[in-house]
């Protein structure tokens, strides 16, 4: 009975507020240390050719500005991945992709088909092994379905779940003195300054990761992922998962290239969520180093931080 309060207490919550998402245009994007000159930095292409809920020009904007004030050059881009998509492109980022039959809320229920071609995934591991980057972002359920052949292609597996505490409520931080944060050349940084304390999630799900990736975020003791047939409806047919263990953020070196893999969405950009406009995103005033690590993890993939 208190896990069923909880995820309704969670739906009253969370529903009104992804249906209503938008971009923070007003929060703060400069850098005060960028890492290149304007426009000299990675040349960073953010996917929109795959149903994807995030996109340069709509609930990413703020991530994509950040980054541009940090010299990366980022676009945005329509259309199938091929290798010629690919040429120049030193950074791929897919957040939050879509099979046709998943797009709009109303049609967020299973099955949750792969967002990508087999093609398209077999274009992928070779690019990130010939030394391409990627970072790849699948939130709760239909998304994490929707990336699920992708991830799987380089030892990824995620729980197409919604992540959330067994029992109790509160926002999911993740620090480095309690182990849900862990210590690595991402969340160092290049500095003290640029060194990550704690990290804010929302919702997100989780998944397991191969050999020779290294974990970020670890989900503590307590964690579940709720497999419901429909987002956001929990009853008593929705398959409940223990996520104690699993992960929602790790990387890895992939060949000669590096991948990025994180299970919620909305810590990498500033959002503006319900009728009350709340921030969700780094722009949260209980996410104050989230945009350090929107930095961190970007300039790992553009290999200014060591491999």
């Amino acid at each position: 009975m208190r896990l069923a309060l909880a995820l309704f207490s969670c739906l009253l919550l969370v529903l009104p507020a992804t249906a209503q998402q938008t971009a923070d245009s007003g929060f703060d994007l400069s850098v005060a240390r960028p890492a290149w000159p304007a426009g000299e930095g990675p040349r960073l292409v953010i996917d929109a050719g795959h149903g994807n809920f995030h996109t340069a020009e709509g609930r990413f904007a703020p991530f994509a500005g950040l980054l541009r004030n940090d010299g990366f050059v980022v676009e945005g881009r329509d259309g199938p991945i091929t290798a010629s998509s690919l040429e120049g492109v030193d950074i791929l980022v897919i957040a939050n992709p879509l099979h046709p039959g998943n797009v709009g809320g109303a049609n967020w229920r299973l099955p949750n088909p792969s967002a990508f071609t087999s093609e398209e995934i077999a274009v992928l591991k070779a690019w990130v092994s010939g030394g391409g980057s990627l970072l790849l972002i699948a939130d709760h359920m239909p998304f994490a379905g929707a990336a699920q052949d992708l991830a799987g292609a380089f030892g990824f597996s995620f729980s197409n779940g919604f992540v959330m505490r067994e029992a109790g409520q509160g926002p999911d931080i993740f620090a480095r003195m309690d182990g849900g944060l862990r210590a690595d050349v991402v969340t160092d940084g290049r500095s003290t300054e640029e060194r990550i304390g704690r990290l804010r999630t929302f919702t997100g799900s989780a998944f397991t990761a191969p050999a020779g990736a290294r974990p970020l975020i670890v989900l503590p003791k307590g964690y579940v992922s709720k497999e419901p047939r429909v987002a956001w409806q929990f009853d008593t047919d929705s398959r409940t998962l223990p996520a104690a263990g699993m992960l929602q953020g790790a990387v890895m070196v992939y060949g000669q290239g590096r991948l990025a893999v994180f299970g919620e969405a909305a810590m990498f950009t500033a959002q503006l969520a319900g009728e009350d406009r709340r921030p969700i995103g780094f722009n949260a005033p209980s996410a104050p180093d989230n945009r350090q690590m929107v930095l961190n993890v970007a300039r790992w993939l553009g290999g200014l931080l060591p491999a």
